[in-house]
């Protein structure tokens, strides 16, 4: 499993950026593959994180090439003060069940 972490300092959103953004949600959530998300905000610096969540790198992949993908990071600049992705592979994760999240369906360790 991988997850894809996309942290960003917010700017000014426009009616472009809600179409292209909700387009990109849609895309990613249709990807087979494609386990979950989950969003931080950091009060003291005010920067967002959105966790994706991935079966395989092939599906993660198939968001970061579509053409929706690449056409907003070609455009990011309108709307972030600045932007940072990390992939990471899971090793493992685990948790005692009651909480909700989106590795839950994956069967980790308990």
């Amino acid at each position: 499993m991988y997850t894809s972490t996309f942290t960003f300092l917010p700017g000014t959103y426009d009616d472009d950026f809600h179409a292209l953004d909700n387009t990109i949600a849609t895309i990613a959530r249709s990807i087979p593959g494609y386990l979950g998300e989950e969003a931080w905000e950091n009060p003291v610096t005010g920067a967002v994180s959105n966790v994706y969540y991935w079966s395989t790198m092939e599906a993660l992949k198939a968001l970061v090439e579509h053409k929706d993908h690449l056409k907003a990071k070609q455009q990011q600049a309108n709307w972030l003060r600045g932007y940072q992705v990390v992939i990471a592979e899971v090793i493992t994760f685990y948790g005692d069940g009651r909480l909700e999240h989106p590795l839950n369906q994956a069967g980790g360790v308990s």
